[in-house]
């Protein structure tokens, strides 16, 4: 028995994540690997026009770079980008975090907890193009849902695709709606994963609902939180299908022209720019990856890592330690 349960400790799964990963691996190679290093060679090229075949190299390889941190529509495009997605991420994790709350109290058993997990899963999985007709019907004008009420109400009918500032909440709130479910549910899978013995012990010792879900819940799920901050920042900065569909060209003053609507316009909406198209993604590419290293660098396990620092000097000290004996 003594031997058995040896053997099956000694077992390691880690492998299995490994095979696990090995489809994605393939088809990264395959499918998007070529793209990618093609589009970041483009970037130093003079490839444009739409009969275009052959490119050349700049003299000056950044000048494309330069050209785009310099192009006004562009750092627009980025602010507006980092504008919306702030607005929507913001309330959709705080109304993620409070229906997680809700669902996984040990103190209050909510029934139904399928049926609503659907429903508020439910707007992630409706295409992007049925979500822009279905909104861009809701606030119509001068006849739609959103108008009609503020008619009742004795008020004039509001143009919101073209102010804006209403433009922009549309397009954070739709990105809300569609993913606040999303969210919900990583979370509440990340809760489900912490040993119930911790929640146990807090109980025993007195800590309230609130005192729980902060002191024990939250820390817990610090890797749940790192792959919701990384994976909306990545999905955020580039944020495309809504902001195009909505509102076409950018909205009113470029309002809700995104840096994915920018690079999109410069390569295919008649200019063919394809290497300030390829300079701009790059440029992006270098803002998400920096971005995502400072998440990794601020939620990091401090504790951790003070563990990892005193057992590399614990180690580095046997070893001088050995040395100086056999010395």
């Amino acid at each position: 028995m003594l031997q058995k349960s040896k053997a099956l400790k000694s077992v390691s799964y880690a492998k299995y994540g490994y095979y696990f990963s090995i489809p994605f691996i393939v088809a990264f190679l395959i499918f998007m690997l070529y793209p990618t290093i093609f589009t970041a060679i483009l970037g130093f090229t003079d490839f444009k026009g739409v009969a275009t075949t052959t490119y050349h190299f700049l003299k000056e390889p950044f000048a494309n770079f330069a050209s785009i941190l310099q192009n006004k529509t562009f750092l627009n495009a980025l602010a507006n980008t980092v504008i919306i997605w702030l607005m929507n991420f913001i309330p959709q994790l705080g109304l993620a975090m409070l229906l997680t709350a809700w669902f996984t109290s040990s103190r209050r058993r909510i029934r139904g907890q399928g049926a609503f997990k659907v429903m508020f899963y439910l707007p992630n999985i409706i295409t992007a193009a049925t979500v822009a007709v279905l909104f861009a019907a809701i606030f119509g004008y001068p006849v739609g849902p959103v108008n009609d009420l503020i008619k009742t109400f004795g008020g004039e009918a509001f143009y919101f695709t073209n102010d804006a500032l209403a433009a922009k909440l549309i397009v954070a709130f739709i990105q809300f709606w569609m993913w606040y479910g999303y969210t919900t549910i990583i979370l509440i899978s990340g809760v489900l994963g912490i040993n119930p013995e911790l929640f146990e012990a807090a109980e025993i010792d007195g800590a309230s609902s609130a005192q729980t879900f902060w002191r024990v819940t939250i820390p817990c799920l610090r890797n749940i939180m790192i792959f919701t901050l990384i994976t909306s920042l990545i999905g955020g900065l580039n944020m495309f299908d809504i902001p195009k569909l909505f509102i076409w060209n950018g909205g009113p003053a470029n309002a809700t022209m995104t840096t994915s609507v920018f690079i999109y316009s410069q390569a295919f909406s008649g200019t063919y720019l394809y290497n300030t198209a390829a300079a701009a993604s790059m440029i992006m590419f270098v803002i998400i990856a920096l971005l995502s290293g400072l998440i990794f660098f601020l939620m990091r396990d401090r504790y951790e890592v003070r563990l990892r620092k005193a057992a590399r000097r614990a180690r580095r000290e046997m070893l001088r330690a050995r040395k100086e004996a056999h010395a």
